[in-house]
C-alpha cells in the first residue's frame, strides 16, 4: 500500500488552476519547498517559483516491493525520487518481466506520458523503501507557460532520457553481453569516461543480479555465466552484491 504524507492540495484542486502563493507558507508547504529545492530540475528557481510548485505536490512513502502504478493507469503528473530506487518494467501476459530502467534519487519519471495525456506504458515498483514527490501536471503546465527556462529544463530531461534509450538500443544490438556487463560496472563506479584511473575499487550493486540482468537484456543465467568468466580472467571478484575490481584500468581496457 502507498502511504501518502499530508498533501498540500486536494486531488480535486490539483485539476484546476493553482493559486498564486502567499508570502507566508504553512509548514507542510514549506517542507515541500525545501524538498523541491534539492532536486536538479528546480535548481536556480526562486523561492516564490518553487512555492508555486509546492501547492501541486504530494509527498509519498513507498515500501520496498510495492507497486507505484501499473501499465494502463492514468497519469496525472510525474514523480521525483528523493530516496530509494524505483524499477520501471514491462510485464508479459505470462508474468515475465523486462526491466526498462532503474531510477535513483534526483531522477524523475512519467513526464513523457504526462505530456502525451496517455496512460502509463510500464509498471513502477520500489526496489527499496522510497520517498517520492508527485508533481501535478497542471502546475507543471502553468509554470512552463510562465517560464521558458523551465521549459528548456523539461525538454533537456526528456532529451537525456531519449539519448539513454538510443544508447540502450545500440548496446543491445551491437555489444556482447560481456561488454554490456563491463560497461555497466564502469558506469556504476563513474569511471566510464576518459578520466585516468587505476587500482582496486569495490562496487556495490544497487539491486539484485536478476534485476540488473533484465536491465541489460540478459537472462539471469547468462549474466551469472559472464560474471564467472570475468572472475576466471581475474578482472573481478564477487562477494554477494559487492563486485571487487582488482584493477579498474584493466577492466576498462578489456572493452577495447
Amino acid at each position: 500500500m502507498l502511504h501518502e504524507m499530508p498533501p498540500c492540495l486536494s486531488q480535486a484542486d490539483a485539476e484546476t488552476r493553482l493559486p498564486e502563493p502567499t508570502a507566508a507558507l504553512d509548514i507542510p508547504t514549506e517542507r515541500i519547498c525545501q524538498l523541491l529545492a534539492t532536486a536538479p530540475l528546480f535548481e536556480g528557481l526562486a523561492q516564490g517559483e518553487i512555492a508555486r510548485f509546492a501547492r501541486g505536490v504530494r509527498e509519498l512513502k513507498v515500501a520496498r516491493g510495492e507497486i507505484l502504478f501499473h501499465r494502463g493507469d492514468a497519469c496525472s503528473g510525474f514523480h521525483l525520487i528523493l530516496s530509494g530506487q524505483i524499477k520501471l518494467a514491462f510485464l508479459s501476459a505470462a508474468g515475465n518481466e523486462k526491466v526498462v530502467e532503474i531510477l535513483r534519487p534526483g531522477q524523475s519519471f512519467g513526464e513523457a506520458v504526462m505530456f502525451m495525456d496517455k496512460p502509463y506504458v510500464v509498471m513502477a515498483q520500489a526496489l527499496a523503501d522510497c520517498s517520492l514527490l508527485h508533481i501535478a501536471k497542471q502546475v507543471v503546465f502553468e509554470e512552463m507557460a510562465r517560464d521558458p527556462l523551465f521549459c528548456r529544463k523539461i525538454i533537456a530531461g526528456l532529451s537525456r532520457r531519449l539519448h539513454h534509450l538510443m544508447a540502450d538500443v545500440e548496446s543491445y544490438s551491437l555489444r556482447s553481453g560481456r561488454d554490456r556487463i563491463v560497461g555497466y560496472l564502469l558506469r556504476e563506479e563513474g569511471l566510464d569516461d576518459d578520466t585516468p584511473a587505476s587500482g582496486r575499487v569495490s562496487i556495490r550493486l544497487p539491486t539484485s543480479k536478476g534485476t540488473i540482468a533484465s536491465r541489460l537484456n540478459l537472462t539471469q543465467e547468462h549474466f551469472s555465466r559472464i560474471l564467472h568468466e570475468l572472475i576466471d580472467a581475474g578482472l573481478i571478484e564477487v562477494e554477494g552484491r559487492t563486485i571487487h575490481v582488482p584493477d579498474i584500468a584493466r577492466l576498462r581496457a578489456s572493452l577495447d
